[in-house]
């Protein structure tokens, strides 16, 4: 005769699994936004000379330094 064991996690694992990723989710977006910060300073760094030789005008700075962290979003 076969026996099916029905497993249940409790509500506390559940609990913690959604607490585990929502802080993971957390750290991720700070990562993400301290190297958004760091892109955005090193390209605030470069001369207009150095800018022009990567194909860049200044006003450029932030939506690249977003595309290189964050991706480009259509």
């Amino acid at each position: 005769m076969s026996t099916t064991i029905h497993m249940r996690r409790s509500a506390l694992h559940i609990l913690g699994e959604d607490l585990s990723t929502a802080v993971y989710a957390a750290v991720q977006r700070l990562a993400d936004y301290r190297m958004y910060r760091r892109t955005l300073r090193e390209l605030q760094d470069l001369t207009a000379r150095d800018l022009f030789d990567l194909g860049m005008h200044r006003s450029e700075i932030k939506r690249v330094a977003h595309d290189a962290v964050y991706g480009h979003r259509s």
